[in-house]
C-alpha cells in the first residue's frame, strides 16, 4: 500500500539570507515530488530572483497560489503571501527582510492551524532583526509554543549520530543557573522521552544528563549544581521510569563518543548542546521542536548573510529537515494507530 504525499509547508525565512536558495537547491530534483508536495510561504518574485542566483538547475515548475487550499499534487507550491512591493538585498539586514519572515511564518502557522498543510519546516530568521520588527518572541520555538498551546517544548537537534536537547534555550548565559532546576531538567526529560518513543519509535530510551560546571563541579569545589539539582533530578526521573543517566562532563562525554550510547542527550543550555552537535553533525543537522501538536522542523543553520546570493549555500540541512519532517509525522501516526 502506498502512503499519501505529504503537504509540507516550508516558510521563507529571512528574504535576505541563504532561505531560498536552499529551499530551491532542495527541491530542484523532479523526483522528490513522488515522496511529498512542497508548499512555500512567501513571494514569487523572491522566487524568482534567487531562482536566477542558482545555477545548474534545467527546470522548476513551481505553482504560484493564494491560498494553500489550491495547492496542486506533483509541482511546487508557492503561497504568495508577500505585498508586491517586496525585494531582496542579498547579506543586508533589514527590518524588510524580517518583516517577510515575520508574514511567512504567520500565514504558514494559520494553515497548520486549519489543517491545510501536515508538517511545517522553517526557513532560517534573524532572531535580532525579527525582533526589532515587533515579532515579541526569542525564536521559531516560543513563538510557535504560544500559538499552539503547548505546556511545554523542548529544542532537540537532531541527525544520524545523536540527538541533543537543553533544559535552557534563548537565554543569557548569565541567567542559566537560576533556571537549572530539579523540575525544570524533570520536565525537559519527560519530553525526551515522550517524543523519543513516539517521534523515533525508541521504545525504551536511555538519555544522558550533562552536568553544568566543568568536571561536574570537581564534588562540589567549583560549584554544587550537580549534586544538589542535577543528581537528585535524575535519581527522580529514574524513579518515574526514565532511564536517566548523568550528570557527565562533557568534554569527556562529546570528545569520548559517549553519546553513541545513548538515544539522546540533555544539556544544561544552548551551546553546551549545540556547539558539539554542531561540530558532529552540522551538514546534516535538524531542530525539532518537541512537545507541539504539529510536526516542525528547520535546518540547523542560521540566515548566511555572508553568503546569501552567491550561489555557496549548502543545502544539506534544509533537505534533511524536510525527511525528517515526513518521518516523524509518519512515526507519530504510526505510534498512535496502534495505541
Amino acid at each position: 500500500m502506498s502512503l499519501p504525499k505529504l503537504l509540507v509547508g516550508i516558510t521563507q525565512g529571512d528574504s535576505n539570507g541563504i532561505g531560498y536558495e536552499v529551499i530551491i537547491k532542495s527541491l530542484s530534483d523532479e523526483r522528490i515530488l513522488d515522496s511529498f508536495t512542497p508548499v512555500i510561504y512567501g513571494s514569487s518574485k523572491l522566487f524568482g530572483f534567487y531562482r536566477k542566483t542558482v545555477h545548474n538547475i534545467d527546470k522548476l515548475d513551481v505553482n504560484v497560489i493564494q491560498s494553500a487550499k489550491d495547492v496542486r499534487q506533483r509541482c511546487i507550491n508557492l503561497v504568495n503571501c508577500l505585498p508586491d512591493s517586496v525585494f531582496a538585498e542579498p547579506g543586508q539586514s533589514s527590518a524588510e527582510s524580517a518583516k517577510s519572515a515575520i508574514t511567512s511564518l504567520e500565514c504558514a502557522v494559520k494553515d497548520a492551524k486549519d489543517g491545510l498543510i501536515d508538517v511545517l519546516v522553517t526557513g532560517p530568521i534573524n532572531k535580532r532583526g525579527m525582533s526589532l520588527a515587533g515579532f515579541g518572541y526569542t525564536g521559531h520555538t516560543e513563538y510557535l509554543q504560544k500559538e499552539f498551546g503547548a505546556d511545554e517544548v523542548e529544542m532537540l537537534m537532531v541527525s544520524d549520530q545523536l540527538r541533543v536537547g537543553v533544559v535552557t534555550g534563548h537565554i543569557p548565559l548569565r541567567d542559566v543557573p537560576k533556571r537549572i532546576t530539579k523540575e525544570a531538567i524533570l520536565s525537559k526529560l519527560r519530553i525526551l522521552k515522550k517524543t523519543l518513543q513516539t517521534d523515533f519509535a525508541v521504545v525504551e530510551p536511555r538519555i544522558a544528563v550533562l552536568g553544568l560546571n566543568p568536571h561536574c563541579g570537581d564534588g562540589g569545589l567549583i560549584g554544587d549544581e550537580e549534586k544538589n539539582i542535577i543528581l537528585p533530578a535524575v535519581q527522580e526521573a529514574q524513579k518515574e521510569g526514565i532511564q536517566a543517566f548523568g550528570p557527565y562532563s562533557p568534554d569527556g562525554y562529546f570528545g569520548l563518543g559517549h553519546y553513541s550510547r545513548f538515544d539522546a542527550t540533555l544539556a544544561m543550555y544552548h551551546d553546551q548542546g549545540l556547539a558539539p552537535f554542531k561540530s558532529i553533525s552540522f551538514a546534516d543537522g535538524v531542530n525539532f521542536t518537541a512537545g507541539l501538536p504539529i510536526v516542525r522542523t528547520s535546518p540547523d543553520h542560521g540566515t548566511g548573510y555572508e553568503i546569501a546570493g552567491r550561489d555557496e549555500a549548502d543545502p544539506r540541512s534544509m533537505m534533511q529537515a524536510i525527511y525528517t519532517a515526513i518521518d516523524i509525522f509518519r512515526r507519530r501516526l504510526q505510534y498512535f494507530e496502534t495505541r
